[in-house]
């Protein structure tokens, strides 16, 4: 769960606040849903994690996964 936490974290940085406004998250989303970036707005963004809320977690878990790897490999 830590590491879930960290890349939310990381992926915010400059608008923990406010992570609709992440450039980086907006581009996840657009990637992932094909919704231009440019016209997300907080609701957008809210209603796309709480309809892939399960494919979201197991995507954070994963990352935990690669970087537990990455770290006990020398």
């Amino acid at each position: 769960m830590f590491s879930a936490l960290r890349f939310i974290w990381n992926a915010t940085r400059g608008h923990r606040l406010a992570p609709w406004r992440s450039e980086y998250l907006r581009w996840r989303v657009e990637t992932y849903s094909s919704k231009p970036a440019e016209t997300l707005r907080a609701r957008d963004i809210f209603a796309f994690m709480w309809h892939s809320k399960w494919e979201l977690l197991s995507f954070l878990l994963w990352t935990g996964q690669v970087q537990k790897e990455a770290r006990r490999r020398p």
